[in-house]
């Protein structure tokens, strides 16, 4: 039902690329990602443009989830209309914020998102009721942990039901801590150790925007962090390199 889910639930690595209006939908759906990240908060798209490429994935591998620009309710039920199994949400710096966001993404009696028939691919269903029942269940919500503020509130905003992943937004996180983009700097890995303990302590699989370059991403996996983001062009071109070189010229 959303690929992302079953993989957490099974302890295993969420494993994601980021996608855009530019890049082969139909390709990195079904090559054997979980998700597919499309991004409103730091790119020029509005949310709705996104509706034709989240109809592409239907009956693919990939689930698509959605970063919205920022915690609204009108945002989210956009992203979710258009047929997104995950919201990501940045900044969400306090507990009520993190309530907030639960409560948008979820249909009544757990909820507060608005009915606009049944939306996304989530399969058939006997009645509504089910259908709402199986979308709550299987949504994946998941708001970032950037700022000092939210990680002074940190155990706070994990206690909230309903969350599913606390992603780490590593450029703004380092930005915060003072120490802008040195990712090897002890200060920002002895952050990361935090937050993957309160995870843990949560029952909540703490994750990764992005693996910075250079770094290994099994060592995340190692320390926990079982969500995250990898680009494909490096390996896309290493696939097209390897089959021609394979062909007698």
């Amino acid at each position: 039902m959303n690929t992302v889910k079953d993989a957490l639930k099974k302890g295993k690595a969420a494993i994601g690329t980021s996608a855009s209006l530019k890049i082969p939908i139909d390709f990195l759906s079904d090559v054997g990602f979980d998700f597919l990240l499309f991004d409103t908060q730091h790119t020029a798209v509005e949310i709705k443009e996104l509706q034709h490429l989240l109809q592409d994935m239907r009956g693919k591998k990939a689930s698509p989830i959605i970063r919205v620009g920022e915690n609204r309710q009108d945002q989210i039920c956009y992203a979710l209309d258009i047929g997104a199994r995950g919201i990501i949400v940045p900044m969400v710096n306090t507990k009520k914020e993190a309530e907030d966001m639960v409560q948008w993404c979820n249909y009544p009696p757990v909820g507060k998102r608005s009915s606009a028939g049944q939306r996304g691919d989530w399969g058939d269903f006997e009645n509504y009721r089910e259908y709402m029942d199986i979308v709550n269940e299987e949504l994946v919500v998941i708001p970032m942990i950037e700022t000092m503020e939210s990680l002074g509130n940190m155990e706070e905003i994990l206690s909230v039901p309903g969350i599913d992943v606390l992603l780490v937004g590593p450029s703004d996180l380092s930005i915060n801590l003072g120490i802008p983009l040195d990712y090897l700097n002890p200060k920002y890995q002895s952050t990361l150790d935090k937050i993957a303990s309160a995870c843990e302590d949560a029952g909540v699989v703490p994750g990764m925007y992005f693996i910075p370059g250079g770094q290994n991403p099994n060592d995340f996996i190692d320390r926990g962090f079982k969500f995250f983001t990898l680009p494909w062009n490096k390996w896309a071109t290493a696939g097209v390199k390897e089959g021609l070189a394979s062909i007698k010229r």
